[in-house]
């Protein structure tokens, strides 16, 4: 179920609530496109009291309760957003028009939501690299591994040099200077994996309050060409920590945004991006850290001639 806000000085922003009734005509109306399951259903009784003879014949209140997986609840996280008690979703024009729309999102994301936005590639839950809760959050609602690395989404390549050693710029004494090539291929659809520096925070190599941290490694980096992730970006202070929306009990990522919010909402999901349905086609990931440049997952960028060919990698 949707409900719109409309203010002075907002324009209107769809928010999916489960706590506001709203007329099968107007709801229809405001949004043909998009259905939130709910946990229970109940049938009305009728408004005045029925006779003893009536209320023999009248059913009693259905509930019908959607199951979910108990592996998945142990690691449901409680949404962030408690104002309205409910998800935002905010839909937004591919080419990343009215920018407006997405100043609820960026202002959830500094006070440390969790939620899907689009990349150029395939949607990404984030959240605030600078907030360790968010990135344990993120951690549970995805039900991700505390060993699993995450990526990072760039505004620029100075975020790059700040939370890694950069791509080599050459010495003058046979170093190849791998920015240089690099800076033709960013922003696109490439994650380069490259050593840590400490301003990475440890959540991203590991989480849990009372786990040992490993020493830092390698972070992917990304720099999406996509004009609703970049508007995004270029309005926070910080980097976005990221990782693919996939199904929860399939290697296979998930592509349309209203099913993305149907299926992440109970999960404690705080907002939802909607660019359009997305194809199968995440990005290319080239390892960095090797002698040569070796792309370990070849996905929608291109190999290029300075790129070796490698394993494959099925998160990246």
């Amino acid at each position: 179920m949707l409900r719109s806000i409309t203010t002075p000085e907002m324009p209107s922003v769809a928010i999916a609530s489960s706590h506001v009734a709203v007329a099968p005509a107007a709801s229809a109306a405001a949004s043909p496109s998009l259905s939130f399951r709910r946990s229970c259903v109940s049938l009305p009784l009728p408004a005045s009291p029925p006779s003893r003879s009536l209320r023999r014949q009248l059913p009693l209140p259905v509930c019908a309760f959607l199951k979910r997986n108990p592996k998945r609840l142990k690691y449901s996280s409680p949404r962030f957003f408690k104002k309205w008690e409910s998800m935002l979703y905010v839909e937004m024009d591919l080419m990343g028009a009215e920018t407006w729309r997405l100043d609820p999102v960026i202002k959830l994301i500094k006070e440390g939501a969790v939620g899907v936005i689009p990349t150029d590639t395939v949607y990404a839950i984030v959240c605030d690299l600078k907030s360790y809760s968010s990135i344990e959050r993120l951690r549970r609602i995805k039900d991700i591994e505390n060993k699993k690395p995450l990526s990072i989404l760039c505004r620029s390549f100075q975020d790059i040099d700040k939370y890694t050693v950069g791509f080599p710029r050459g010495d003058g004494q046979g170093q190849t200077n791998i920015f240089r090539v690099v800076k033709h291929c960013l922003p696109g659809p490439y994650t380069f994996v490259l050593p840590a520096t400490k301003e990475l925070p440890k959540q991203c190599i590991k989480s849990g309050r009372t786990a040992k941290y490993e020493s830092r490694k390698h972070v992917g980096v990304r720099m999406p060409d996509d004009p609703i992730c970049q508007a995004i970006l270029q309005n926070l202070d910080e980097p976005l920590v990221s990782t693919s929306v996939k199904w929860p009990s399939e290697d296979q990522w998930m592509l349309d945004p209203v099913v993305i919010a149907d299926i992440y909402e109970p999960e404690g999901l705080d907002f939802v991006v909607a660019g359009g349905v997305r194809v199968a086609d995440p990005s290319t990931v080239v390892d960095m850290t090797r002698t040569h440049p070796t792309i370990i997952r070849q996905g929608k960028g291109l190999k290029l001639d300075w790129m070796a060919e490698g394993g494959e990698d099925s998160d990246g």
